[in-house]
């Protein structure tokens, strides 16, 4: 019997530090810088067929630095600026607030992969902190770290097996079965 995973189905992606340069707590759209790669690495996983999403923790908006809509508002800079990302999931919550969707626990990852019609075992979320990696096995999804400065030398060599040097690589490596079985998995494409 084999126990080979299924293809991944759909990407989903950490925001701040992994699509975007990490400006805490941000609200400007002027100050969305996508980081290098980024860009390319969406427009590769939407052309094999992949659906695409973000789940990013919010807690500016918890905090009070932030506002529901200014973190649209950088959502949609971002969309606009990487080509378009899909489905975009956020936690608005502090780290105290116990919530069911902040990373690491699996909410965003089992709403993004809910709302692109692909089951969770066929998502691959791709982030910069062990909290994403640790979300998307929460919630029996696939995770590569995307190690940067901001990464804590710890979480680097934990998932050292599980990581790649930037995004573009990450998708890459997930597209390492044919394409023509990326584009069978048969959710709802991200537009």
């Amino acid at each position: 019997m084999s126990t080979a995973r299924p293809p991944v189905c759909a990407v989903l992606f950490d925001r701040d530090g992994t699509l975007l340069a990490d400006v805490p707590y941000n609200g400007d759209p002027d100050r969305v810088r996508p980081l290098p790669g980024a860009a390319e690495a969406v427009a590769l996983a939407r052309r094999a067929g992949l659906a695409t999403a973000v789940v990013s923790n919010q807690s500016g908006i918890g905090r009070g630095l932030l506002t529901t809509d200014q973190v649209h508002a950088v959502n949609e800079r971002a969309d606009e600026l990487l080509g378009g990302l899909g489905t975009w999931v956020f936690c608005p919550h502090t780290p105290d607030a116990g919530c069911a969707c902040r990373k690491p626990r699996p909410g965003l990852v089992l709403t993004a992969a809910d709302r692109l019609g692909v089951r969770p075992d066929r998502c691959l979320v791709i982030g910069d902190i062990a909290a994403d990696l640790l979300a998307a096995r929460a919630a029996g999804a696939r995770g590569v770290l995307v190690p940067n400065a901001a990464t804590a030398p710890a979480e680097v060599r934990r998932f050292a097996a599980r990581s790649a040097p930037d995004v573009l690589t990450a998708v890459r490596t997930a597209l390492g079965t044919p394409v023509r079985e990326h584009r069978a998995c048969g959710g709802r494409p991200s537009s």
